[in-house]
C-alpha cells in the first residue's frame, strides 16, 4: 500500500500541490526521500524518526520510501516533515487510512514530537481552500491560517495530540483570526522642528505614494523625516494587508504574529546585496522591495548603495514585481513600493555650505551624484533640498500641525483618489495617483490649458523624457486633491514641476 498526504511548494507567493507517498516494502531498514529534496527536506528522516520514538512509537524494520511528486520540482524547506510523518503513521496503520482525505500539511517536527512553526502557512491555507481541503499545520499558526477563509484547521501542538485528533480521541480548538497589535507611539512629525518644506513634501509623497529624495547635508534631519512617513499613510485596506502578510508569511516574518494593518516600512543597510533588495538567492526569498510591498522601501545613503542593487530596482519600480530567474523557474513577487531616498549632496555632506566644504567642490558633487544612474533619478517624483537646521530653529517650541492634522488630508486625498478609480474596471484598477498610467492618467490628470502650455514648455526646455513627463502629471494631480480641486491647474503644474530635478553632473 501507497499512503498518500498533500502539502505545496512554494514558488514565490503562489503553491505547487505536491503529493507526499509513502511506501513500507521488504527489505533491508532504509529511508530513503527521493522527487528532488533539498537538505533540509532530505533531513527530515531523522526528524521523523526521533519524533515517532518520542511518542512511542518505533519505525517499523522495512524499507521506507518517500516519493515527492512531482519530482521534477525541487523542494525546499522543513515544512515536509509532518506530511511524511504523517504518510509514514498510515502507512504503519497508526491512523485510520481516510483521516487525511481532503486535508492539506505542513510543519516541522521536533525530536521530541513538538510541531514547529515553518514559513508559507498562509500561502498554505489559501491553497487548501482553493482546493477544498481541511488544513493541518502548527498550533502557534493557526491564527495566521485562520485568515484564509472559512475551512477545517487543525492546529496541532505536538503530534501526539494530531494523531488523538485524526483517530476521533480529542478535539482540538478552532484557531481565530489573530491581529497583530497596534504600533504604539509612532515617531510624530510635530518632533521636527524647521523643515517645513521637507514636511510638506512629505505630506505630496504620502497623499498620492509618489516616490521621493531628500538631499541634505548630515544631520538634517533626513532620517527623521522617512521615519514620520508611515505615521501619516492610511491604514492598508484588507485585500493589501492579506497581500502583504503573503509575503511575510513566505519569508517566515509573521511567525507567532497576526496579521497587520500597517504599511510596512524597510530600511535596508546600504550593504545590501542584489538579492537582498530584489530577492533570489541559493533558495529564493522575497527581498526587501517585496517585503515593503504596499508600504515603504527607505534607502538612506542611496549612492553609498552597491550599483549593481540600485540598478536592479528599477524594473520593480517601473512594473510593482520582482522577478527573479533561476536555472529552472522564474519566481515573481509583489513589489508595488514607494521609494523614500536620502543622500548627501557630495562625500563630505556639506556642498552649500563654503566654510565646511572641501576643496574639490563642485567636482565632488557631481563624481557622487554620478553613483546614482539617469534611468533610477526619472523614476523618482519628488526631489526635495533638505538643509542644515540652524541652532536657532531648535531653541523654539514644537510646531502645532503633528502627524495626526496631515493624515487626515492624506486620507481624505486618498479616499479622493479610490472613488475616482472605482469607475475603472477592477483589473489594472491603480490604487493612488502614482500607479495611474495610460488613458486613466490622462483622463484624471490632464491640466488645463494654462497648465498644459507650462508643462510644454518645461518639458522642452528642462528635456524630460515621457517618463519624467507623465510623473510630473501624476503630482500635479495629487496637489489638486489635496487642495480638493477636480481640475489639474497651472498652479498644480508649477509646484510639481519645481520638485523635479537632475543630479548634479560634471
Amino acid at each position: 500500500m501507497v499512503a498518500h498526504v498533500t502539502t505545496v511548494a512554494f514558488q514565490g507567493v503562489e503553491t505547487m500541490p505536491i503529493d507526499v507517498q509513502v511506501q513500507l516494502t521488504s527489505g533491508l531498514p532504509a529511508f530513503n526521500v527521493v522527487g528532488l529534496p533539498d537538505k533540509a527536506v532530505a533531513e527530515s528522516r531523522e526528524r521523523v524518526r526521533g519524533a515517532l520514538a518520542a511518542i512511542g512509537l518505533a519505525q517499523p524494520p522495512k524499507r521506507i520510501t518517500v516519493n515527492l511528486s512531482p519530482a521534477d520540482v525541487l523542494k525546499e524547506g522543513s515544512h515536509y516533515d509532518l506530511p511524511i510523518a504523517l504518510g509514514l503513521l498510515l502507512a504503519m496503520e497508526a491512523i485510520p487510512s481516510d483521516a487525511l482525505d481532503g486535508h492539506l500539511a505542513l510543519g516541522e517536527l521536533g525530536l521530541d514530537g513538538r510541531i514547529a512553526p515553518v514559513a508559507g502557512v498562509l500561502p498554505a491555507a489559501m491553497a487548501a481552500v482553493g482546493m477544498d481541503k481541511a488544513l493541518i499545520c502548527p498550533a502557534s499558526q493557526g491564527g495566521e491560517a485562520a485568515w484564509a477563509g472559512e475551512m477545517e484547521i487543525a492546529a496541532a501542538p505536538d503530534l501526539i495530540a494530531l494523531i488523538n485528533h485524526l483517530n476521533g480521541s480529542q478535539v482540538m480548538p478552532v484557531p481565530q483570526p489573530k491581529l497583530a497589535p497596534p504600533v504604539q507611539d509612532p515617531p510624530d512629525l510635530a518632533d521636527i522642528k524647521g523643515q517645513e518644506t521637507a514636511k510638506r513634501v512629505l505630506e505630496i509623497a504620502a497623499a498620492g505614494g509618489h516616490n521621493l529624495l531628500m538631499i541634505g547635508p548630515p544631520g538634517s534631519g533626513k532620517s527623521m523625516l522617512a521615519a514620520r512617513l508611515p505615521g501619516i499613510l492610511p491604514p492598508m485596506t484588507p485585500t493589501e494587508a492579506l497581500e502583504v502578510s503573503m509575503i511575510h508569511s513566505v519569508a517566515g516574518l509573521m511567525i507567532g504574529n497576526g496579521l497587520s494593518h500597517t504599511r510596512p516600512f524597510r530600511d535596508p543597510h546600504h550593504s545590501s546585496s542584489t538579492p537582498a533588495l530584489v530577492g533570489g538567492g541559493q533558495r529564493a526569498r522575497p527581498g526587501e522591495v517585496s517585503l515593503a510591498h504596499n508600504g515603504v522601501l527607505f534607502l538612506d545613503e542611496l549612492p553609498e548603495f552597491q550599483r549593481g542593487a540600485l540598478e536592479s530596482l528599477r524594473q520593480p519600480l517601473e512594473t510593482g514585481r520582482a522577478v527573479v530567474a533561476r536555472v529552472n523557474a522564474h519566481v515573481t513577487y509583489p513589489a508595488r513600493v514607494q521609494l523614500v531616498a536620502a543622500m548627501n549632496p557630495c562625500r563630505c555632506g556639506n556642498l552649500d555650505d563654503p566654510d565646511l566644504a572641501c576643496s574639490r567642490a563642485p567636482r565632488c558633487a557631481a563624481d557622487y551624484q554620478a553613483k546614482i544612474s539617469g534611468p533610477l533619478f526619472d523614476r523618482i517624483d519628488l526631489t526635495v533640498d533638505v538643509p542644515a537646521v540652524r541652532a536657532s530653529d531648535l531653541d523654539r517650541p514644537p510646531p502645532a500641525e503633528g502627524s495626526r492634522e496631515v493624515a487626515s488630508r492624506v486620507a481624505a486625498a486618498r479616499l479622493r483618489q479610490t472613488r475616482r478609480f472605482a469607475a475603472y474596471p477592477a483589473e489594472g484598477r491603480p490604487r493612488t495617483n502614482a500607479q495611474a498610467d495610460g488613458q486613466i492618467l490622462q483622463d484624471i490628470a490632464t491640466p488645463d490649458a494654462e497648465g498644459r502650455k507650462l508643462l510644454t514648455e518645461a518639458a522642452d526646455r528642462l528635456k524630460l523624457s515621457a517618463r519624467a513627463y507623465h510623473r510630473v502629471l501624476r503630482v500635479a494631480r495629487t496637489l489638486a486633491d489635496l487642495q480638493e480641486e477636480e481640475m489639474v491647474r497651472r498652479v498644480h503644474v508649477a509646484e510639481a514641476l519645481s520638485y523635479r530635478r537632475v543630479p548634479v553632473r560634471g
